[in-house]
């Protein structure tokens, strides 16, 4: 038992990575829509570029979503409005204006018969204006043409008339005027009017629940086919424009095929195609880091932060996609190769890019469109953000991220199409969307850096400001070690420069490279104002022993200050496994008959695992031992560098930094040329 948690101690990083891959696959798998894909590709105005393809089952022939909306519309358009006729209507009025008029006091000239003349006369101009109907308000919903035929409602009967024999509220004050036109009434027309306006009410009002109805019933009816495909019929030739009924027939091929494929029994083979396809990608990412980027498969933070962010995107992009795919664009994918970029190098950046584009490719529509727009994009993003920490450098390259964008959008839109008028310009509001969304790297940048401890350009900028509080106390404390760490920054940068290695990082990595020694600052020879040397009153042991634990009380003192661990690299391997060489010798002087194991006067390592912390080592101490020439000519400085590096390479320092003999032979080129301009020296020529 002891023996098998033994095991699992020892191989607690691959156990942990095993169960990382395993979970993200399972994880991205479960995002993936359900459903099966159909084995042919293919778009409006392309060739068809299989076989002849014919129709393995009767198939029938599915309308777009565009011809079932404009028959929708059609049948809203043209939809018979109902109307409702309250036949109670007439004598409820007629009732009313009986009593009305029998309670009215009328002056002496009004007689008897005159009063039942106008009572008569009323119910005539009543009976008239409901005849026909009397409808107040013409509902806003529909324009009603006068000439259109409507559906009366009257009670279990419905009758078809024309709108315009319906009495609107000015038709009906039309027929009572004409009506009063009698010359017996004229001194009674006022009393007349005002009786018939106080009493008349609509009796037709539009019935909007039973239209809607009735339009639904017919929206029900539609049907969703235009036509059938019988088994075994030729549906498109080889090198035929896919276009038309073909691609209507192809589209409704695709869909059937679908629902067939995604069935119960055929669920768990389905998602095992998924599951091996996802493994395969996030598999080769692993592959890929433990090749070429080995420092980083073996940090288990890092590995972890690459697959959730790969995991994140398509996450994100499977939510819009569930959504609403017409809004597939406007997720900034760019944002991936932006950030693996930041925090680590373009290789890897690209690499990430390109596997999570095309895991997508699985679940989105028309995937080689969308496969190539972010490839591209992607290349573009790698080749264009450099230097976050120069806020303009961003602005132009999502600029130029969305200008690509929006151009090969258009190329594709253009070969499907055939010409310019059937472009969606709600694309390019979409990929504007995207750069916009682009921004949002720089906040997720700060956010990383503070949960999973990496840095990137933009706080190796701040860290490699000298006002910072640590170099304040390294330039008070040891200004000699504080003026050396200048001096090489400027000799490691220069070198990164030549080489394409990270310049920013290698140039605060040399500024806090020695901070160890500001404990104990007079111990070491460029603090050393006076011809006093401490080390003259310790064993070469001893001595040995306080130069070599400046690298570890540096790291201890870089953790108190909350360094990031990039920085604290340069620390910990700037000497690399190298010798306190001049005090090894002295001690053997001192005991000459004893054999001394040169371990104790050897640093703890490790030695440089990067093209930086490898430049770092030989302009340490090229810098340092330039001060010991007493007399520094250009060919003293060529031998004592080509003396230094070698002996560098001899003891295999950089063995694991990944770095060539032609660019250390450009780093030596670089130290010299720099070390020669800082003593002023011009290359002798012969005589």
């Amino acid at each position: 038992m002891s023996d098998f948690i033994n095991k699992i101690y020892r191989n607690n990083t691959t156990i942990y990575k095993v169960l990382l891959f395993l979970f993200t696959t399972i994880a991205i798998v479960y995002l993936f829509p359900k459903g099966g894909q159909f084995k042919y590709d293919f778009n409006n105005g392309q060739l068809w570029k299989y076989d002849n393809l014919y129709a393995t089952f009767d198939l029938a022939i599915q309308k777009t979503a565009d011809e079932i909306s404009l028959e929708k519309q059609q049948i809203k358009s043209n939809a018979k409005l109902y109307y409702q006729y309250d036949t109670k209507v007439l004598n409820e009025v007629t009732t009313a204006f009986r009593n009305k008029i029998s309670n009215q006091k009328f002056n002496d000239s009004l007689d008897i018969t005159a009063l039942i003349e106008l009572t008569a006369l009323g119910e005539n101009i009543i009976k008239k204006i409901y005849d026909f109907g009397f409808l107040e308000t013409v509902e806003d919903d529909f324009l009603v043409k006068e000439d259109e035929i409507i559906a009366l409602k009257k009670e279990n009967e419905v009758e078809d008339v024309l709108f315009k024999t319906i009495l609107t509220t000015k038709e009906v004050l039309n027929v009572i005027n004409s009506s009063l036109e009698e010359p017996p009434l004229l001194l009674n027309k006022k009393l007349l009017l005002n009786t018939l306006a106080s009493v008349i009410k609509p009796n037709v009002s539009y019935d909007k629940l039973f239209t809607e109805k009735i339009i639904d019933k017919e929206i029900n009816r539609i049907s969703y086919t235009k036509g059938k495909v019988s088994e075994g019929e030729l549906i498109i030739l080889k090198g035929d424009i896919v276009e038309g009924k073909k691609l209507a027939i192809l589209n409704s091929l695709k869909s059937e095929s679908e629902s067939k494929i995604w069935t119960d029994s055929n669920y768990n083979w389905i998602v095992l195609g998924y599951t091996i396809l996802v493994a395969l990608a996030l598999l080769m990412l692993l592959l890929f880091l433990h090749k070429y980027r080995f420092e980083i498969y073996e940090n288990n933070n890092k590995v972890t932060f690459i697959f959730f962010n790969v995991f994140a995107i398509i996450f994100i992009q499977t939510l819009v996609i569930k959504f609403n795919s017409d809004y597939l664009y406007i997720v900034p994918l760019s944002i991936l190769p932006i950030i693996i970029k930041a925090f680590f190098d373009a290789r890897l950046g690209l690499f990430t890019h390109v596997l999570t584009v095309l895991l997508l490719g699985y679940i989105v529509p028309n995937s080689f469109e969308f496969i190539y727009l972010h490839i591209i994009a992607g290349i573009v993003t790698i080749l264009s953000v450099s230097e976050l920490y120069k806020r303009a450098n961003l602005f132009i390259s999502v600029a130029q991220i969305t200008g690509i964008y929006m151009l090969t959008y258009f190329a594709f839109s253009v070969i499907k199409e055939g010409n310019i008028s059937q472009i969606n310009w709600d694309y390019f509001f979409l990929f504007a969307m995207n750069g916009l969304l682009s921004f949002l790297s720089i906040i997720l940048i700060y956010i990383y850096e503070k949960v999973f401890g990496l840095v990137s350009d933009v706080t190796l900028l701040e860290l490699s400001n000298t006002n910072t509080k640590l170099l304040r106390e390294l330039n008070e404390k040891a200004p000699g070690t504080f003026q050396h760490s200048m001096q090489v920054a400027n000799l490691a940068e220069a070198a990164a420069n030549e080489i394409s290695a990270n310049s920013m990082l290698v140039r605060t990595g040399a500024l806090y490279h020695d901070i160890g020694k500001m404990l104990n600052p007079m111990y070491f020879i460029e603090n050393q104002a006076t011809s006093v040397n401490p080390h003259n009153d310790l064993s070469p042991r001893d001595s040995s022993k306080i130069i070599i634990d400046h690298v570890i009380k540096g790291v201890e003192l870089a953790k108190k200050y909350n360094l990031p661990d990039r920085i604290i690299d340069f620390i910990r391997t700037h000497h690399g496994t190298s010798s306190t060489y001049y005090f090894y010798k002295k001690e053997q002087e001192q005991n000459p008959d004893t054999t001394i194991p040169i371990d104790l006067f050897k640093y703890k390592g490790p030695i440089p695992f990067s093209k930086e912390t490898a430049i770092l080592m030989m302009c340490d101490a090229a810098e340092a031992a330039s001060k010991s020439i007493q007399n520094p000519t250009a060919q003293s400085i060529n031998l004592l560098i080509d003396k230094i590096i070698d002996k560098q390479m001899s003891d295999n320092q950089f063995l694991n930094s990944d770095i060539t003999f032609r660019e250390i032979k450009i780093i030596k080129k670089v130290i010299k040329k720099k070390l020669m301009n800082i003593y002023h020296l011009r290359v002798e020529y012969p005589e």
